[in-house]
């Protein structure tokens, strides 16, 4: 149960971040009873929640002060004591609530390992209590490992995500960019430890809940970054308070997270599509949102121009499709990033001349005009094997 060789050298920052709750539609929690309340006041001490489908774990691991966390109900918990006082480096404790393996400790029916291409869809909704004093994050950890089971380090990536913080810590490594997804606004910050990345999606404005966050989304934006491997494992999901100052008072109110295996991001090659001009087939923007323009730029190795060519026959960036907008299928659809939806405006196919060719219109992707200039749109076209056509897709 130890969190062994977690030495997050989380920054302290001036900056600590609002508490907000976020207007989503109400999505209910686990609903099994726990057990009578119980306390445990162990460093590594666990408890057994929803009939065993969870188990909340005090995960002290960089501090010896005492520290308690009591159950209440269902999947709801609290920090009952606590009172820890660093000053930086690394977290004192990460009193946490998990679904999955978390060190070869697993917990029942959890349907996890999944691996990630194989992963259908990945949901969670929390709900939190959050004290006004003390510097703590609120945070999601997610683990992938290279094979499906692991008793020590996982060693494939770390993906947080900070739905809030305070008190000026941040995450570990560096900020490189930023990503739309669920319909939310995060910072992105990578980092690699000795053995394994380290991916924070920091989410813009802070929450105290999230519902029915699509967690999948996150994944495949990892995924598309590089930071974590499609045919590693998802072997477990973990939920809570990174410690720094205080502590006392943090609360889950309720937690749930489900993972289905499915088609998800289909297996295939995965890298840049290159065109005319040695120009890169870019999501304008890095934006994950509906209906982003998908057009020529400049190649600079970013999730924004990771392409997936799928063996479904889509292609893939940021957790989506490129999409035929509104379906179309004449000359002139302008080419778009989309839900997944399996539809024809959705499918492509290798042609002649190095063409990517979309069978529902018959037509190919086109850079419009034939020109090189960065932000030129693509485009549904008569095929011809014209320059604009031709497209080196990954290996």
């Amino acid at each position: 149960m130890i969190r062994q060789l977690l030495t997050h050298l989380r920054v302290v920052s001036v900056v600590s971040v609002a508490l907000v709750a976020l207007a989503v539609p109400t999505l209910t929690a686990s609903t099994a009873t726990a057990a009578p309340a119980v306390v445990n006041c162990q460093p590594q001490g666990s408890v057994s929640l929803a009939g065993g489908e969870y188990t909340l774990q005090n995960n002290e691991w960089n501090s010896s002060d005492p520290q308690c966390v009591t159950t209440t109900s269902g999947t709801a918990w609290t920090v009952s004591t606590a009172n820890f006082n660093l000053s930086g480096g690394a977290p004192a404790t990460y009193p946490s609530i998990y679904k999955g393996c978390h060190w070869g400790a697993c917990t029942t029916n959890s349907g996890l390992p999944i691996q990630v291409s194989q992963l259908g869809s990945a949901t969670s909704s929390w709900s939190t209590t959050q004290p006004a004093t003390g510097a703590y994050d609120v945070a999601y950890d997610l683990w992938t490992n290279s094979a499906p089971t692991t008793g020590g380090q996982p060693n494939d990536s770390e993906i947080m995500i900070w739905i809030n913080s305070r008190g000026g810590v941040g995450p570990f490594g560096s900020k490189t960019g930023t990503a739309s997804v669920s319909g939310l606004n995060w910072d992105v910050w990578t980092g690699r430890q000795a053995a394994w990345n380290i991916v924070s999606y920091v989410l813009q404005g802070g929450s105290t809940s999230v519902t029915n966050l699509d967690v999948k989304g996150l994944i495949n934006d990892s995924v598309q970054r590089g930071t974590t491997g499609p045919n590693a494992y998802l072997i477990d999901a973990e939920a809570g308070f990174e410690i720094w100052k205080g502590g006392q008072g943090l609360g889950t109110n309720s937690f749930s997270f489900n993972a289905t295996q499915g088609t998800g991001t289909t297996p295939g090659r995965t890298g840049a599509i290159t065109g005319v001009g040695s120009k890169c087939v870019d999501v304008a923007g890095a934006s994950s949102a509906n209906s982003t323009a998908v057009q020529l730029y400049d190649c600079n190795g970013t999730g924004a121009q990771q392409w997936t060519v799928g063996t479904d026959g889509t292609v893939r960036a940021l957790g989506k499709c490129m999409d035929a907008a509104s379906a179309g299928t004449a000359n002139g659809t302008q080419i778009q990033l989309y839900d997944c939806n399996g539809t024809g405006a959705q499918q492509w196919s290798a042609g002649a001349n190095n063409s990517l060719r979309n069978p529902s219109s018959g037509r190919c992707l086109d850079a419009t005009g034939g020109s090189t200039a960065n932000s030129t749109r693509l485009q549904l076209f008569d095929c011809s094997g014209a320059a604009g056509q031709q497209w080196h897709l990954p290996s």
